[in-house]
């Protein structure tokens, strides 16, 4: 016996739906560029010459790269590690299974989420204007930056351990401090070690633009050379920070993939 196939629709046969949705996204974006006055203008010849003097690096540049690209991954792993030492106790405060009062959880999540809320750029510009520019105003904003991220995942984590540990140890006359430290750490220290290295990820590639604001680090010295139009030593720097961003996330990839 023949199998009847059905016939599809004209609309699934010629993905009308598919088709319609990208063109309105088109014109959406046609209508966004014309209100916003977007110019299509744009300069082959300069693109060009750009991009000449990038493909012919100056490599007598990159030994003057070295210390400032230390000190971005430096910025790095002290603003990454103060913003998760800072956020251990507030992301236990945050989670529903460790306060039980929903207005302390509630107000310590609401100002969670105003710190996570502020991006990047505007930490590191606020913490030029506060202590100048150098790499305290990078660490600063790394901090501050790592504690809004690092808090959400850690009270999220906590939130799924398994809750027989904490009846037991409360059964047996416990204070809460004895139960986070074995019965809520022990749980989830690897999924903290594992967001801590995920959070230094990021704020590796972030700390180069904030060097871009003043806020130290190789960062600076991409800002100097495009004011100073020396792309061939722009190239070497971007080069440089592709090398260590590189390094960084093979690195933590590994030691997250040995701690699950």
């Amino acid at each position: 016996m023949n199998a009847i196939i059905p016939e599809r629709a004209f609309a699934a046969k010629w993905h009308l739906k598919g088709a319609l949705i990208t063109l309105l996204l088109l014109l959406i974006m046609i209508g966004s560029g014309i209100n916003t006055g977007v110019s299509t203008d744009f300069s082959w010849d300069q693109f060009w010459q750009i991009f000449i003097k990038m493909a012919h690096p100056d490599w007598g540049y990159a030994s003057a790269v070295i210390t400032p690209l230390l000190q971005t991954v430096q910025m790095s792993i002290v603003g990454t590690l103060l913003g998760t030492l800072i956020a251990i106790p507030f992301s236990l405060l945050a989670a529903r299974n460790i306060v039980k009062n929903p207005v302390l959880r509630n107000l310590i999540r609401f100002v969670l989420g105003l710190v996570r809320s502020l991006p990047d750029l505007l930490l590191g510009a606020l913490f030029v204007a506060i202590v100048g520019i150098g790499p305290m105003a990078g660490v600063g904003a790394l901090t501050v930056f790592s504690f809004g991220m690092v808090s959400k995942l850690f009270y999220e984590a906590v939130e799924t351990i398994d809750e027989g540990p904490i009846d037991a140890l409360t059964a047996t006359g416990a204070n809460a401090i004895q139960t986070i430290v074995f019965a809520v750490i022990p749980q989830v220290m690897n999924q903290f070690l594992s967001y801590f290295l995920y959070t230094l990820e990021i704020n590796v590639r972030a700390s180069t633009v904030l060097g871009y604001l003043g806020a130290g680090g190789v960062g600076l010295f991409l800002q100097q050379t495009m004011q100073m139009f020396r792309y061939e030593r722009t190239a070497i720097v971007i080069i440089a920070i592709f090398i260590v961003v590189v390094l960084v996330d093979g690195l933590s990839n590994r030691l997250r993939e040995a701690l699950t």
